[in-house]
């Protein structure tokens, strides 16, 4: 058995068109988590842990509502790396490039009919 090639349409001029999604998007929303660690870390265990329960749950409801359709945690500022360009060359730099106590920790990318549904 044969691998076929992806789907393609003919479209006027000679590139071939990607073929059309067949699910329907109704609107793609991206909800960013931001926190303070230091504050978090200062919270009692039982708090953290209500804290992060609920965390889940809303990530299980999400999933279980059938619109999620990215998540993810991110790293500490600490462990970040920036990959930017400058004057024609990429830089890479390690660690916050800010000082900031928020710290955007992670997103939930989503698939609703409409902002209040979102």
């Amino acid at each position: 058995m044969s691998k076929s090639a992806a789907a393609a349409r003919h479209c006027p001029g000679e590139a071939p068109c990607l073929a059309a999604h067949t699910r329907s998007v109704d609107m793609e929303y991206m909800l960013l988590v931001f926190s303070e660690p230091s504050k978090f870390d200062a919270l009692p265990a039982e708090q953290q842990k209500e804290g992060l329960a609920a965390y889940g749950a809303y990530h299980e409801a999400l999933e279980k509502a059938g619109v999620l359709r990215s998540a993810k945690r991110l790293r500490p500022a600490q462990a970040a790396t920036i990959v930017r360009m400058k004057a024609g060359k990429s830089e890479v730099l390690n660690g916050p490039y800010a000082e900031t106590r928020e710290q955007l920790g992670g997103y939930f990318l989503i698939d609703v009919p409409h902002l209040d549904a979102a």
